[in-house]
This record gives C-alpha cells, structure tokens and sequence, in this order.
C-alpha cells in the first residue's frame, strides 16, 4: 500500500497551537512526535527585575483557564523564600480558592473539549443539538465554580485579590452563604456528570505509568504536600531539581520533562487520583466506585470520568470550607522584603506545578523558573501515541486522526502554559 499523510493543520477543542507526527512502518507505530510551534511567552524573563510582590498577578497572566494555580504558585514560592506562614482561615480561603478553578476548568474540559470525542461529535456545537441537556448542566456547574473565582479573586479571569501573605480583601462570612446554595446543586450535578462519563465507551488501553503528584498528610492535594510518586519517590519540593530535569528537543517551544537517570512521568487527575484516593471525601470515593473505577486507574481515556470525581470533591470540599470558615483578624500577613532562594508546587487542573525563585535583599526577583504540567506530560504524550494508536491503524483514516487527537485531549493540555494543537502528519513509509 502507497505511503498516506493525515493532517490536521491545528487541534481543536484543545487551549494553544501544536502539531503531531506519527511514523508507521510495517504496520506498526515507529515514533510519534508531539511539536509545540507557538511562540515562547517569556514570562520566566518578565519577572526578573520586578519586585517580589508582583509575581502573583504577573503569573496569572500565563493562563486563562487556571491562573489561580500560577497565582498560588508563585505566592507559596515567595512565602518559602521569606518564611511566612498564613493563618488557618487564610489557608482554607486558599483551597477555596483552588475548589472553584478545578470546579470551572474541569467541566470546561469534560463538556466542551473532551465528551465530543466520546460521543461521536466534532464539537460542542454539534453534541449540544443532541445532548443539550448535559452541555447546560455542564456550562452552570463551571458557573459556580467561576463564582467563586470571583468573589476571593475579585474576578473570575486573572484574579486580583491574591498577594504573597494572603489576600488583600478577606471575604465576610455571610458573603459565602450564597455560594453554598448554589454548590449544593452543582454538587448533586457533579454526581450526575460521574454517572453520565462512566457510561462512554473506553478504549481498552492500560499502561504502567510513572505517577507523580503532590500528598499530603490528611487532604486531596491542591496547594500543599510532599511529591511524591508511584515508584516510591517521597520528597519536599525544595529538592525538586535533584530528582526532575527539563530537556530541549529541536521540534518543540516547550521543554520536555524527565526523572533524573531517563523515564518519562504523568502528572494531573490520574496521577492526584491514584496516589490519593484515600484523601477523596466519602462522597468522591463513593462516586469512583460505583463508576467502576478502582484506587488506582491507569486508562488514560478514563481520565475524564476522574475529572468529574475531582469536580465533585471539589464542590464537596468548598461546602465543607465553607461551613467551618471563620473570619480571619487580618486579610494576610506581613511580607517583609529580604534575599532568599524559595519553591513552590502546587497542583493545577492538568497537574503539578512548580515554581522557583531567587530574591535579592530588597524582595527584587532575580531569578525565576516556573515548570508547568503540559511540559512535565509532553513525553508521556508521546509514548501514549506510540502504544496505542497501534491498535487504531486498521480504522479509516478519519477515525484514525480522531483517536490520535481524543489520545492528546486525554490529558487536556495547556499548550500555551507550556510554550516556554494538532498539525497531524501520519508518515506511513
């Protein structure tokens, strides 16, 4: 059979510009190659020369979709580096915070960028004519997780409200009462949007991947905890450069990710999920099972079904934070410029997040280094494509692209966070 090329000038339903290349001889997959093309941000080289207290809102720039972890991020970083801890009310505003980010970015993805592949639809456009019903409780359950975005971020795009010591307006208790309301709904709608993506149909693909993702010692991570991983690694985030290195490839703006000694990893919602589901709430744990999702699930194309589990505890989380919230005396704490090396890794919606910065005496930023989990799962990617769109080559060519492209939506990248998507180009020799 003469050689045949798919292309695919840009993914869709993905946030940023990339292009894919799959080899194919002998009726097998050579190599897959995921290339970055859009153009570096700079922003690493933005913050040196600006004062430590700018780093928040400058890093909630690199993403629409999750500032608050870069935000939170680059707070931890600085708080690291000057010894500053928060109070408790302060840090239950923080996950509150990070509920309503996961809450709005996960059902973004689950809704409007990922159930098409499952569903048979070219978009959401389209799957809404059909399902309409599921895309509006989809879009009211990321309203309420934007609500919340809005009200401790002082708005739901690039909030402003966060600064390195906490905030700098403090919500009254009786403003969080409305928001209880209406997260009481998207919570029984959460469970909802579990039992509708349990019911897709799966490819049966499994791999024994490298999980890595914070933990901590009683909550689902989002801001705080040890990394650690499923092969045993179990360190601060201070020691993060000794056990991860970033590498360049020739075809790509962002860099590539490796353990230190070779291996690629996964971080995000399958990896959160498997080294802490003991932390999920009873409700969350309750879900997964009857979805039919052990502890531990290693099928990438599940991954949308733990998505809405982590839309769930979420929703869980922010009534319980909600319910035992006290004001805080002050909205942060003082922050008291001074030379200092600090880290921070937090976990974003598409996974962990690390941030590294070096202040001279004064607070300036002389340093930064800011690795973000497209880049960590770039490999990861890759390897997923050469596993398993082998199983896919007797398709016709259309569905053939459209696995490769549900492959890479799998992980929900932010190709734009990462560029330091899908051109397809199948060579099948």
């Amino acid at each position: 059979m003469a050689g045949r090329t798919i292309k695919v000038d840009y993914l869709a339903r993905v946030e940023g510009e990339g292009g894919l290349k799959v080899v194919v001889r002998d009726g097998k997959v050579q190599s897959a190659e995921l290339s970055i093309f859009e153009p570096p941000r700079f922003f690493e080289a933005f913050l040196r020369g600006r004062a430590f207290t700018e780093a928040p809102d400058i890093t909630a720039r690199i993403c629409g979709i999750c500032p608050v972890a870069y935000q939170m991020s680059a707070v931890h970083a600085m708080e690291n580096a000057l010894g500053i801890s928060v109070t408790q009310p302060l840090r239950d505003l923080r996950r509150l915070l990070y509920c309503g980010e996961w809450i709005e970015s996960h059902m973004l993805h689950v809704t409007m960028l990922h159930a098409p592949d499952f569903l048979g639809y070219a978009g959401a456009i389209d799957m809404a004519r059909d399902h309409g019903e599921a895309v509006r409780r989809g879009l009211a359950v990321k309203k309420a997780g934007n609500e919340i975005l809005a009200l401790l971020g002082g708005r739901e795009i690039h909030p402003i409200n966060v600064r390195v010591g906490g905030f700098y307006r403090a919500p009254r208790k009786r403003e969080l009462e409305p928001l209880a309301e209406r997260l009481k709904w998207a919570r029984d709608a959460a469970r909802e949007i579990v039992r509708w993506t349990a019911r897709f149909d799966f490819p049966d693909r499994e791999r024994d991947y490298t999980f890595v993702a914070l933990r901590h010692e009683r909550d689902y991570p989002f801001n705080e905890g040890r990394i650690v991983s499923s092969r045993g690694l179990d360190i601060p985030a201070a020691e993060y450069d000794e056990h991860f290195e970033e590498t360049h490839v020739e075809r790509s703006t962002a860099l590539h990710s490796h353990l230190r000694g070779g291996g690629s990893y996964l971080v995000g919602p399958l990896a959160r999920y498997s080294l802490n589901f003991d932390r999920l709430s009873p409700l969350a744990q309750e879900a997964a099972r009857e979805a039919g999702l052990a502890s531990r699930c290693t099928n990438p194309y599940r991954s949308i079904i733990v998505r809405a589990i982590e839309v769930l505890y979420a929703c869980d989380e922010a009534l319980r934070i909600i319910g035992v919230y006290e004001e805080p005396e002050l909205p942060s704490v003082a922050a008291v410029p001074g030379a200092g090396i600090g880290v921070g890794a937090t976990e974003a919606p598409r996974g962990l997040l690390y941030h590294r910065y070096r202040l001279d005496a004064d607070g300036t930023i002389a340093e930064a280094r800011i690795v973000p989990p497209t880049s960590q799962n770039q490999p990861s990617i890759e390897e997923d494509l050469t596993s398993f769109v082998g199983g896919f080559l007797d398709r016709p060519e259309d569905e053939l692209r459209r696995r490769c492209e549900q492959t890479v939506r799998n992980y929900d990248p932010c190709i734009s966070c990462a560029a330091h998507f899908l051109r397809l180009d199948l060579d099948r020799g």
